[in-house]
């Protein structure tokens, strides 16, 4: 065991301490320093007694991330969100102890932080690592929560060395596949490169180690070469009077070996190791500089790209040109300001390395522009803080959310899909049978929308079918036209089986007990029939029939004179007894309503029957059966017109479900009278559908309109007495329908 004043001891201390971070601090003013020292103060007591794979102690890590913000210079929250990133998770610290030491902002920083730190990319799909990311960027509505996230992921890639072993794959994996493309995304250049290089390091150590001794022997041979080239393009600058920065730079590691892999070359064939970037101090002498460089060197024809023109999706802005140096070595060259150097190295961060560097505050317009608008799509720039941060809280990617399978699976849905979409998404009969979901382990109800991270659990029943009411709030084209295909089926085959109903009533009345069979003997009798309805099929004849496309009565009249034809006579004791009880309602081949779901059969609105009235079934051409009061003016109208159409009809002893009803109610208009009214309708049973009442509310005495659900018509008395006792009801009445017009 070291001394206490061994050197790992005292570098320990020193990497544990604060002052290595507040050197870097500079930027920010005091009482913002004071508030980092303090988070920093919070997390070394909560990490107290913890160490890292190293031996070093824990608080070490958060002192490197915000080190790293602080190299983006950006503001103290995310400072002290990056010194907290870890509190929440492995020191028994809840969101409500940062809430009070440090203020919202921070605690949502760090619980941000804390949320994406539980995801795990786990899966090696095709398409998977892209929605990943975006979710990543989604989830993170606040970008700082992002920047840090790469701060802490930099700086474990840079401390992997000291980490088992078999975790080395997995982490390195992520890195490259997840987080490099993020930084890559927000213009993080820089960091971009090294998280490459850093996981290529881990991934395939023998391959970078073979590649970086083979770099630094051909550096070593083209150093030389290296320079003469920035002396040249120095002396052809200057003599122009253009004052330049010129710094010679490498291909990454990682780089090289994607360009050998995938062109399948030697190393020795990789001729474009070396690029050199010119620093300029405005666009127009960037271009003049390339003038120069073109008749310096040879161009390689279609090696030429103008990102100043038109900028890159992350906001990136520079020339780049590859050119034919001495000893015939492409070298490429990229030309920009210091602004888009900065954008190009930094990104994001850009916002504040710039703001910082300027004593106004106020960052670069072109700038500010290009990396808001292509970014983060905000319309209209702003320079003020605080406003900045309510314009940047939005989704990187708007149109999506992205949500898990129990599984892990990660599936894109579109804003505002619901669980009913997500259902139909993963099979159309995990759509058609689901009857609830859960999300993050708790029942929802159906109509819920998705939120990113979300894990969504679909139940599903065999006997379960799709609601015409999801309709109502599915989002996802899938899932509407499964929903409409299977209930145009459902209408389809429930039309068919009203149809079977009417043809077998109205043959009853033509004296036929029973329809015609369907044995081989029996087909040249439908065939006739069919040609004589222009039917294709024996279905489409009875669906056709059930919508109110064919007329049973003229459809059985036909049979019976086919029948006749071969002999077969009408039953003259059923045709009696069937015209004789017809008036009655008492035939056998009645429809019965039983208010069971079928499309095919409808209440009508005009009059709303209920259980106990006296009902006509009208038979709508193309709309099924609407059931109306046998008092119903629409109905008697339709009548004197249509008779035909009208089909007898009669309620089930026992109906399955409530019946909606209007009604009326009366009342002395005063405070509270509503409430009153409403509660007397829930003492009664009775469920309120809609609430009407009339536009001049001033006056004394007022009619408030309900439409309400009941069983039946007893029920309904009930309900009509239970308002008349309430208080401040004059009256309260059935809505009837107008009499015969």
């Amino acid at each position: 065991m070291p001394a206490i004043d061994s050197p790992l001891a005292t570098a320990n201390a020193a990497a544990a301490s604060f002052a290595a971070l507040d050197a870097r601090l500079d930027y920010l003013d005091p009482s913002d320093r004071e508030s980092v020292r303090k988070a920093y103060r919070f997390a070394d007591n909560a990490h107290l007694g913890q160490l890292r794979h190293s031996g070093e102690p824990y608080i070490t890590h958060p002192i490197a991330v915000a080190a790293q913000c602080a190299e983006w210079k950006l503001d103290a929250y995310a400072l002290m969100a990056a010194l907290l990133h870890d509190t929440l998770e492995d020191c028994g610290v809840d969101k409500n102890d940062l809430l009070q030491a440090f203020g919202p902002q921070v605690a949502e920083l760090v619980d941000g932080l804390t949320k994406l730190d539980k995801l795990r990319f786990n899966t090696r799909e095709e398409g998977q690592a892209e929605s990943f990311r975006k979710m990543l960027l989604a989830m993170a509505r606040d970008v700082r929560v992002i920047l840090v996230k790469l701060a802490d992921r930099l700086h474990n890639m840079r401390t992997m060395g000291d980490m088992p072993r078999n975790k080395w794959g997995r982490i390195s994996t992520e890195t490259l596949e997840i987080y490099a493309p993020i930084a890559h995304r927000l213009g993080l250049n820089q960091t971009f490169r090294e998280l490459q290089d850093l996981s290529f390091r881990y991934l395939k150590p023998w391959r970078y180690s073979t590649l970086a001794k083979a770099v630094e022997r051909s550096r070593q041979r083209r150093r030389d070469l290296i320079q003469k080239v920035q002396q040249e393009v120095q002396a052809a600058l200057a003599g122009a009077g253009l004052n330049a920065r010129i710094i010679g730079r490498e291909k990454t590691l990682y780089s090289i070996y994607r360009k050998m892999d995938d062109k399948r070359l030697s190393f020795a064939q990789v001729n474009d190791l070396y690029g050199v970037r010119l620093i300029l101090p405005n666009v127009l002498d960037c271009y003049t500089a390339m003038g120069l460089l073109h008749q310096l060197y040879k161009p390689v024809p279609g090696r030429f790209k103008d990102y100043i023109a038109i900028p890159k999706v992350n906001g990136y802005q520079s020339l780049h040109t590859t050119l034919v140096g001495p000893a015939s070595i492409n070298i490429e060259f990229q030309i920009r300001t210091d602004s888009m150097d900065l954008v190009a190295e930094a990104g994001v961060a850009a916002h504040w390395l710039y703001k910082a560097g300027h004593k106004d505050g106020v960052p670069d317009e072109r700038m500010g522009t290009q990396w808001l608008q292509s970014l983060l799509d905000i319309q209209n720039e702003t320079r003020d803080a605080t406003e900045f941060w309510d314009h940047i809280k939005v989704d990187l990617f708007p149109d999506s959310v992205y949500v898990f399978t129990p599984k892990g699976q990660i599936m894109a849905m579109p804003q505002g899909a619901t669980t009913v979409d997500f259902a139909y998404a993963i099979h159309s009969n995990v759509g058609d049978h689901t009857v609830a979901a859960k999300v993050n382990g708790e029942q929802v109800p159906l109509r819920t929308e998705l939120r990113n991270g979300d894990v969504i659990e679909i139940i599903t029943a065999p006997v379960s079918s799709p609601n015409p009411a999801w309709l109502g709030f599915v989002r996802t084209g899938r899932a509407r036209s499964r929903i409409r295909h299977h209930l145009k089926n459902l209408a389809q085959d429930e039309s068919r089986e009203l149809g079977e109903k009417l043809l077998a009533q109205a043959l009853r009345a033509e004296g036929l007990g029973q329809p015609p069979g369907h044995e081989p003997s029996d087909k040249p009798l439908w065939d006739k029939l069919l040609r004589l309805t222009g039917n294709r099929t024996h279905e489409e004849m009875l669906t056709d029939i059930g919508l109110g496309k064919r007329s049973a009565s003229l459809i059985a009249k036909r049979l019976v004179t086919l029948l006749a034809a071969q002999g077969i006579k009408p039953d003259a004791l059923l045709l009696t007894r069937e015209r004789y009880t017809a008036h009655e309602n008492l035939s056998q081949g009645a429809v019965i309503l039983d208010g069971a779901d079928n499309v095919s059969i409808k209440y009508a609105t005009c009059c709303r029957p209920i259980p106990g009235d006296g009902v006509l079934g009208y038979l709508g051409r193309g709309e099924g059966l609407v059931v109306h009061t046998d008092n119903c003016g629409v109905a008697r109208r339709l009548q004197n017109k249509d008779a035909e159409r009208f089909i007898t009809v009669a309620w089930a002893d026992e109906p399955v479900r409530s019946f909606e009803v209007g009604v009326v109610v009366t009342v002395v208009n005063g405070k509270g009278v509503l409430a009153r009214v409403a509660a007397a309708m829930a003492a009664a049973e009775a469920d309120i559908v809609h609430i009407g009442m009339a536009e001049d509310a001033g006056q004394e005495a007022l009619d408030l309109r309900f439409v309400i659900t009941v069983r039946d018509r007893t029920h309904l008395e009930a309900v009509l007495r239970a308002l008349s006792r309430t208080q401040s009801v004059l009256r309260a009445a059935r809505i009837m329908p107008a009499a015969s017009g």
